[in-house]
């Protein structure tokens, strides 16, 4: 930034002083803001009121509520508090999520490598004096095959692959496999063999070593007894590694694969053929592959959605225009799943830094995680300053809450439940329709679809009074179908189910409504009259016709059109009457984050517009007195382009040099009162008998600084420099905010 205008802290002598014009100091120092202790001992206006201090006795650094006075650092540490407990129930779930996804094929790719070892280790193991000899031993050329996993990522990012391999290798150490990884940059023409050599040594045997000797892994691998358990290598990345080194170094493991029996592991991102393109052709008559498919992208976000924003591992959500905006996000990033949780991080963290009572988030996780009452007092400090936001006018006062936010938090979390219930229901129809998940949330949270069967409880859900919160999630909702609605196509998709998948999609509704015993029960009335085929019978009546057929494909056959029917209707009557938006919800910006343009502002930025707001209210970084107190006046403490920017404002497009400097020359050489040279300098008398050789500034001093500012407005994008044509003019590129 460009110097300011403040003197140093330590004044030049008088014989520095002379020869300022021509020994400019190459750096400034920005004036410090008096600390707030000090301000507020200078403060006249009354008692300061005190600050909540933290315990470390108590639980969460909380002292007794009773003492405790409500202060914004306090409500502040609590919203960062429960933010931490939230993000970290989040990402635990996701990391679970991932590894569940994945971990049948980490199974296989298990199996696969001590068959793989048990093949090497058939042709014999070498002898003691072989063993001990530091070269290869020679063999024939079937035995020295290297058994390689093409592992197929499909990821066009290689930042997801990374948590995938990590998390391979640490599945194959639990079951004693010696794992290494090399990252692409290991394996480029800089770092040569002798990098990925060295690389082995250090992981494998934890120490760094100079030389890049394979004897060395070897000897390791002989001494220790590891003869048991096999060395697996994993590459991350094939495409992005140098074609000539990973040549060098499958011809290396394969003539060493006797004395230290390896398997190979790449990660592919294209197709199968990319070896065929990196690898020279000596190299792939090496490989024995055997191919391997992870989920797609696209299955892992859902798996994470349906985890995160379906199942809520903890309460809080996302409103519609959220949704929309993930969706393109995640799309526009390639499919980047990475991206996709760093927006939704970004999104919590907005969430819990803008709402006030957003800290009553972790109420329900403490009272998950510490049944024993550990943190009873931590509840009660939430419950405390959570009273005193329920008078605020922007949140609605509802009858049945009695005026306690754990009992608003007790009722939004049994509509989340019904709510998620009737999602899943829907998702798992949709799946047989090749319905993505993200799109169906998306129109499962738009507020549009969904209108209340009467105008009259919509007026009185307006108001927020005379409706009690229970009876207002319970009221009817009209869901405004559209034919090419997601929702629409899932109930539709109801009718062309046979029997069989009819059946098999009631028994996963019967799982997935556990948690919901109004809709659990008629899930399971369905299940037993469909199994009946009319619905009417006892269950002696069942385990009569159970007797009868023998198979229970007859059984389904019976009565199929009729029950589609009835398995359509209510499916159809569960969204309308537990499809409710979360923002038609009373109190659900206790929970829900909707305020989209904060996130595209976060994700993606609008840097020359923060550059402009930062000029024009420094006060409000700053945060001096001097400054606080004159908002309406440039000052010549302030920052030099700040000053600069704030006086571009009175000119048009093109900008006078001559008269630009004038008017800064002006603010920059404005004599400071006594009060702020008190602040600044102090009132020694020597200090007092510096001032007026500090504050006569000369012409050339101030031209500097002045050429400086402009070439920093410059480089951030806000101006244009003079050309040959008016060299005495400036153009401003950026107007209003």
């Amino acid at each position: 930034m460009a110097p300011a205008a403040a003197p140093l802290v330590e004044f030049p002598l008088p014989s520095t002083v002379e020869n300022i014009e021509t020994n400019f100091e190459p750096f400034y120092v920005l004036h410090k803001a008096p600390s707030r202790k000090n301000s507020r001992k200078t403060n006249p206006c009354g008692k300061l009121r005190k600050k909540g201090k933290l315990s470390p006795s108590g639980p969460n650094g909380i002292e007794n509520p009773e003492t405790e006075e409500r202060d914004d650092s306090t409500l502040e540490h609590l919203r960062m508090e429960a933010f931490e407990l939230v993000w970290s129930r989040i990402e635990t779930t996701i990391k679970d999520v991932l590894r569940d996804t994945n971990v049948k094929v980490f199974d296989d790719i298990c199996r696969w490598v001590y068959k793989a070892f048990d093949a090497i280790r058939s042709s014999g193991t070498p002898s003691s004096s072989s063993a001990s000899r530091p070269f290869p031993i020679l063999t024939r050329a079937d035995c020295k095959i290297l058994f390689t996993g093409l592992v197929l990522t499909k990821n066009m990012e290689v930042v997801d692959d990374l948590l995938t391999f990590e998390e391979l290798g640490y599945h194959l150490k639990s079951h004693r496999c010696h794992v290494a990884s090399l990252s692409s940059q290991e394996l480029s023409a800089k770092s040569s063999i002798d990098g990925c050599i060295k690389s082995l040594l250090r992981q494998l045997l934890k120490v760094t070593v100079d030389s890049a000797d394979m004897f060395v892994l070897a000897s390791w691998y002989r001494e220790q007894g590891y003869y048991e358990n096999p060395v697996v290598v994993i590459v991350e990345d094939i495409e992005r590694c140098c074609g000539s080194v990973l040549s060098d170094f499958i011809i290396m493991l394969s003539e060493w694969i006797v004395k230290i029996p390896t398997i190979l592991i790449m990660g592919v991102a294209t197709t199968i053929d990319a070896p065929s393109n990196v690898l020279r052709s000596n190299a792939l008559q090496q490989l024995c592959p055997s191919k391997f498919v992870l989920g797609s992208p696209t299955e892992r976000m859902e798996a994470v959605v349906e985890a995160v924003l379906l199942r809520h591992c903890c309460m809080f959500s996302i409103g519609h225009k959220v949704a929309i905006f993930l969706r393109k996000y995640f799309l526009n990033q390639d499919g980047t799943l990475t991206s996709f949780i760093r927006a939704m991080k970004i999104a919590c963290v907005q969430h819990f830094s803008m709402e006030p009572l957003s800290f009553m988030l972790a109420r329900s996780i403490v009272e998950e995680e510490n049944k024993d009452g550990n943190r009873a007092l931590f509840l009660e400090v939430l419950s405390k300053h959570a009273s005193d936001f329920l008078s605020d006018s922007r949140y609605p006062l509802v009858e049945g809450t009695g005026n306690n936010v754990g009992n608003v938090l007790s009722e939004l979390e049994r509509w989340q439940k019904g709510w998620s219930a009737v999602v899943q229901c829907l998702y798992q129809v949709g799946k047989y329709g090749k319905v993505q998940l993200l799109d169906l949330l998306c129109e499962a949270l738009d507020p549009q679809l969904f209108k209340p069967i009467t105008s009259e409880n919509s007026s009185r859900l307006q108001q927020g009074k005379g409706v009690s919160f229970s009876s207002s999630c319970e009221l009817q909702y009209q869901f405004s179908s559209r034919k090419d609605g997601y929702i629409y196509q899932a109930i539709r998709k109801v009718r062309d189910l046979p029997a069989e998948l009819l059946h098999q999609l009631l028994v996963s509704w019967e799982k997935i409504t556990g948690c919901v015993p109004e809709i659990h029960e008629k899930v399971k009335d369905l299940l037993l009259a469909f199994k009946l085929g009319d619905g009417k019978s006892s269950e002696k009546a069942i385990a009569d016709v159970s007797k009868r057929h023998a198979s229970q494909k007859d059984l389904f056959i019976k009565y199929p059109k009729p029950m589609i029917e009835k398995a359509e209707s209510f499916l159809s009557s569960l969204v309308s009457e537990h499809t409710r938006p979360i923002e038609s919800v009373p109190f659900h910006e206790l929970i829900c984050f909707k305020d989209v343009r904060k996130l595209q502002l976060a994700l993606i930025g609008d840097p020359r517009r923060r550059i402009q707001v930062d000029l024009l209210e420094f006060q409000k970084i700053i945060k001096c007195t001097c400054c606080n107190e004159n908002r309406n006046s440039l000052l010549p403490c302030a920052h030099d382009s700040t000053i600069m920017y704030n006086l571009a404002q009175e000119h048009g497009d093109l900008i006078n040099l001559h008269d630009w400097f004038q008017s800064f020359k002006t603010v920059v050489s404005h004599p400071r009162t006594k009060g702020n040279l008190r602040t600044k300098q102090g009132s020694t008398p020597k200090k007092k008998k510096d001032k007026p050789i500090l504050e006569n500034k000369s012409d050339a001093s101030i031209q500097a600084r002045f050429c400086t500012a402009v070439t920093e407005l410059q480089i951030t994008g806000l101006l244009r420099m003079p050309s040959k044509r008016r060299p005495d003019y400036v153009q401003r590129v950026a107007f209003g905010l």
